[in-house]
C-alpha cells in the first residue's frame, strides 16, 4: 500500500468511525474527538502531499474544530 494510499483510507475510516460514534450519542465524544483530529491530520497530509489545497484548509479547519471540542468537553 502507498503512503498515499494509507493517508487517504486512514482519513476516511477514522471519519467514519467518528461520525458514527457522535451520531449514536452513547457518551463516547472524546474518542470521537480524537478520532476526528486523527482523521484530519491524515487527509491533511494526504491533500499537502496531492496539492489539494482547499481540503488541506478544510482538514485545518477540522483538526481546530476537534482541539476545541476536546477541550470543551474536558471543561
Amino acid at each position: 500500500m502507498k503512503s498515499s494510499d494509507f493517508l487517504e483510507w486512514g482519513g476516511v475510516i477514522t471519519a467514519i468511525l467518528y461520525t458514527l460514534l457522535i451520531a449514536l450519542n452513547i457518551g463516547a465524544e472524546l474518542i470521537g474527538f480524537s478520532l476526528l483530529f486523527i482523521s484530519a491530520v491524515l487527509i491533511a497530509l494526504w491533500s499537502f502531499k496531492g496539492n489539494h489545497k482547499g481540503i488541506l484548509i478544510l482538514q485545518l479547519f477540522y483538526a481546530t474544530a476537534a482541539i476545541l471540542g476536546f477541550f470543551r468537553w474536558l471543561s
